[in-house]
């Protein structure tokens, strides 16, 4: 069962501006079937084929020409010689809503796009299921906590906590809720083993995939943490500059979400590192072996997997929107913590995440610290995303609001 997707809108009112459409994010979280969905009756190729492959690398423009416009290309990063021939083409048709286009590996997609269809191309972002999806909840606002956005959210999101727990530990791939009876495991060993085979291998940076699938399981135990690349590298026995690398190879493939810290200018006493949120709660608990939700929500990495899903549905929340998520952290040398950050407008709105469904003031006694160093700007309302069914005052400008209400 086809389960509509928000970014659908932003695709199409794209096509109306833009000659080219690029939807790009993780493997299997939709983007072809997205635009096959939409657009049931224009031409689609797949660069998997090694054939294809083959012919258009040895000429793209006379492949391009032998096309009927629209035209949905799949996986264009295999073929980085097809950007320069697309402008052309763009160039000379000097039409909208020519290409539609996918690709897996974001940062090497935005340096062809610049160099090549700057201006003629939107760009979307796409990640898994949202929960607002996977409930058929078409409210697609991006989420800010202010008293506007949750006295108009009408959610039809579950409030059950078992159920949330079950959608934590399932995650967010969309095989996975068009067939309720695939064994989560076996997709999960599929998933990372065609990651590991074809991703991985086509970045060539990698070079023992064994070590850097140990790799990928030490960084989502350590799924809502601060990045901590030296540590890394002495549990796993490589350097912090593989590590970094590699880092950099997740980033590419849109595996995790690094969370900046938020700063205004040099200041001694602020962390600058980022933290590290993997973009599917699934893989986590696959990658960490927590193989039931009930494991997973009594575990030791609980507060981390339930902060890691509260983060990712806020990014899908802004991505579904078609816009770019202006969310931070901040963490002093003192300890003092908040754990996003939203700022829009000159305006800072601050977040705690916590399992809990008892939040009271202590939660947000660092929402005060902000003041001290961001004097130049207004902190805006704030809360505590929590299990709480109710919205309801913490204080006066913050709130409880009910992680269904994300």
């Amino acid at each position: 069962m086809y389960i509509t997707r928000h970014v659908e809108k932003v695709i199409d009112k794209s096509k109306n501006s833009y000659s080219a459409v690029l939807v790009t994010g993780p493997r299997q979280v939709g983007k072809s079937t997205v635009l096959k969905n939409l657009y049931p009756n224009i031409n689609y190729q797949t660069l998997d084929n090694p054939l294809l492959l083959q012919a258009i690398k040895s000429d793209p423009v006379g492949y391009l020409k032998l096309q009927r416009v629209p035209f949905i290309i799949d996986e264009i990063q295999r073929v980085p010689e097809l950007f320069l021939s697309l402008k052309y083409m763009i160039d000379t048709n000097k039409s909208n809503g020519m290409y539609f286009l996918t690709g897996s590996q974001k940062f090497e997609l935005m340096k062809s796009v610049s160099e090549s269809l700057a201006g003629r191309v939107a760009i979307i972002n796409m990640l898994g299921l949202s929960t607002r999806e996977i409930y058929h909840d078409d409210f697609n606002f991006p989420f800010i906590p202010t008293l506007e956005y949750l006295t108009s959210r009408n959610s039809k999101i579950s409030t059950d906590e078992l159920e949330l727990w079950q959608r934590i530990h399932r995650g967010s791939m969309p095989k996975l809720y068009d067939d309720s009876s695939m064994d989560w495991e076996q997709y999960y060993s599929n998933y990372v083993n065609t990651y590991l085979e074809r991703d991985i291998n086509q970045l060539e940076q990698v070079g023992n995939t064994l070590q850097f699938l140990q790799f990928m399981t030490t960084l989502a135990s350590r799924t809502g943490e601060l990045l901590n690349m030296n540590s890394i590298a002495k549990d796993i026995g490589v350097s912090a500059p593989t590590i970094k690398k590699w880092i950099s190879v997740l980033q590419k493939s849109n595996i995790i979400y690094l969370l900046q810290p938020f700063s205004l200018n040099i200041n001694k006493r602020i962390v600058k590192t980022p933290k590290v949120y993997f973009t599917d709660t699934g893989l986590v608990a696959y990658l960490c072996r927590w193989l039931t939700p009930e494991t997973l929500q009594t575990g030791a990495m609980s507060g981390a997997i339930y902060e890691t899903y509260v983060v990712d549905e806020i990014i899908k929340s802004y991505f579904n929107a078609g816009k770019e998520p202006n969310i931070y952290y901040f963490r002093d040398t003192n300890g003092a913590e908040v754990d996003v950050l939203i700022y829009q407008n000159g305006i800072l709105y601050p977040l705690e995440i916590k399992k809990t469904s008892s939040p009271n003031m202590k939660d947000i006694k660092h929402f005060k610290t902000l003041e001290n160093y961001f004097s130049s700007i207004k902190i805006g309302e704030g809360g505590v995303i929590c299990n709480h069914n109710h919205l309801l005052p913490l204080g006066p400008n913050n709130k409880i609001i009910p992680v269904s209400m994300i």
